[in-house]
């Protein structure tokens, strides 16, 4: 079996762009799991964030989580 090898790029604009992908990922995965399941797992992620004690980092969690949410509502 061929090694894959995760680099991150240099590049910020590549690195915004495989983030994007990765939420879009997520949306997906959430969507497939069904309304349930991927409640439970948003609020557990909400419930992170609100532990979380760098209010900076929090906040662009929240802002991820809900583009997520809205992905996943559409």
């Amino acid at each position: 079996m061929n090694k894959i090898v995760l680099i991150p790029s240099s590049d910020t604009e590549t690195l915004a762009t495989e983030v994007t992908c990765l939420k879009v990922l997520l949306a997906s995965i959430l969507k497939t799991m069904g309304q349930a399941h991927a409640g439970k797992v948003v609020l557990n992620l909400e419930r992170v964030i609100a532990e979380m004690g760098d209010e900076k980092q929090a906040k662009i969690f929240e802002n991820t989580v809900h583009q997520i949410k809205a992905l996943y509502r559409q």
